[in-house]
């Protein structure tokens, strides 16, 4: 089994200043996804990166292994860009690889073109792709042409007049989610989140027409909910080359989700695992998008007919993006094999990680009290932590600094709060449908 802090076969040091690194990996967001990243990073090369946020959070404080240069809010094309040209970034004299932690920050990212310098590499995929990918009604139309799995999707046009006509033809329990996550995120209203379920007609009646006094005006996803709690939910993280062939492919079985507003549906904890069949169907339909690139699919097994659904596409490393590399295969070397070295080695072999382990952000006893109703599973995940499989991003021995650590194990605990508060795994696991 992999060690929680593995070697790599290009070694590792310290470097005294950003200057005498090799390259410079510049991240935008954050979050954990965002320090799981930076470690990545540093766990493959010795490298540390910039961090460009709104604002210093307890995941980014006092670390050893980045640094925060601020960018003020909005975090849009302009003040993106002349962040990025600030000396604090562009004084570094040394090749930079840009990346994004949320799928509109890669649009941002991706949209920067010459406003930034030619010593930034941008590792994603053109705008056309990106588009039918993330914009949820376009990417069910491109999963069924791929043949690939999906749940019985409805697209709502909030610009139009009769946007609740499709009330009336609608499977419930339903699930609504925006296709444009730029415009989702210019909006506000009363219960917002990042997915909705609603019960019956007048539910989503009431729902849509809230989202349509806020000013939304693009489109919805309407679309039947799969039964079962958050551990019926898979996800899958693939690597396509420059010939949209995908080189790498890591798979996992979420235990338990984020619940609280705004991070709804957001993996905590994952059991990684193999699924060659579901990679396959995501070949297709990368390669039948001309894909570039990371893709972070969110897929739920479906027990009403035993089939694994594809729900979305998002064009980037997901937050919960250490699960890939504590199963052994750091995905970021990816990025610096072929963007910075051109040396992706040619050919169509397909890695896909086989280590079991356990990724969570979560403290165990919250882990534990999650799957009470799910007991053989709990074993599982018990025994692989029992043999040196958890992975939590944030226990990184490279961080040395007492006041980081009692801050990381407070976040732990303000974790275990937040999950009792908002979520009530008996009841999630009674979910029949």
């Amino acid at each position: 089994m992999t060690t929680a802090y593995p070697d790599t076969s290009r070694g590792t040091r310290d470097y005294r200043t950003f200057d005498d690194q090799p390259f410079l990996p510049v991240i935008v967001g954050g979050h954990v996804g965002a320090y799981s990243i930076a470690r990545a990073f540093h766990e493959a090369y010795g490298v540390r990166s910039v961090i460009v946020a709104g604002a210093q959070t307890w995941v980014t404080d006092r670390s050893a292994i980045l640094e925060v240069v601020h960018c003020a809010k909005p975090v849009d094309a302009d003040t993106l860009a002349a962040t990025l040209r600030s000396p604090a970034v562009s004084g570094i004299g040394v090749p930079k690889i840009l990346l994004a932690t949320s799928d509109s920050l890669v649009d941002t990212v991706a949209s920067l073109g010459d406003r930034i310098s030619d010593d930034f590499v941008v590792p994603y995929v053109s705008a056309g792709p990106r588009e039918l990918a993330t914009r949820k009604h376009t990417f069910a139309e491109v999963a069924d042409a791929a043949g690939v799995s999906q749940p019985d999707t409805h697209i709502v046009d909030l610009a139009t007049p009769g946007y609740a006509d499709v009330a009336d033809v609608s499977p419930f329990p339903a699930i609504v989610k925006p296709t444009t996550p730029g415009a989702w995120a210019a909006v506000d209203f009363a219960g917002k989140s990042k997915v909705h379920t609603v019960a019956s007609p007048r539910e989503l009646t009431d729902l849509l027409d809230r989202i349509h006094a806020s000013g939304y005006r693009d489109k919805l996803i309407l679309q039947d909910r799969i039964p079962g709690d958050d551990t019926g939910m898979r996800i899958l993280t693939c690597y396509c080359d420059k010939q949209s062939r995908v080189r790498f492919a890591s798979y996992g079985r979420t235990l338990i989700e984020e619940h609280s507003p705004g991070l709804l549906g957001v993996p905590a904890a994952i059991l990684t695992d193999q699924d060659s069949e579901i990679v396959d169907q995501a070949a297709r339909l990368l390669a039948q998008l001309k894909w570039v690139g990371y893709a972070n699919f969110d897929l739920k097994y479906d027990p009403r007919d035993g089939r694994t659904k594809f729900f979305e596409l998002n064009p980037r490393l997901g937050r919960s993006n250490y699960y890939v590399t504590g199963a052994g295969i750091n995905p970021v070397t990816y990025y610096v094999d072929e963007w910075l070295h051109d040396a992706l080695p040619d050919g169509d072999d397909r890695v896909e990680s086989t280590d079991r382990t356990v990724y969570s952000v979560v403290p165990n006893r919250t882990l534990k009290w999650a799957l009470r109703p799910h007991p053989e599973l709990w074993e599982e995940v018990r025994g692989v932590i029992k043999g040196g499989g958890l992975r939590n991003p944030m226990h990184y021995r490279a961080e040395r600094n007492p006041i980081r650590w009692a801050k990381v194990l407070a976040g732990g605990v303000s974790y275990d709060r937040k999950f009792r508060t908002y979520y009530d795994p008996e009841a999630a696991a009674q979910d029949l449908g």
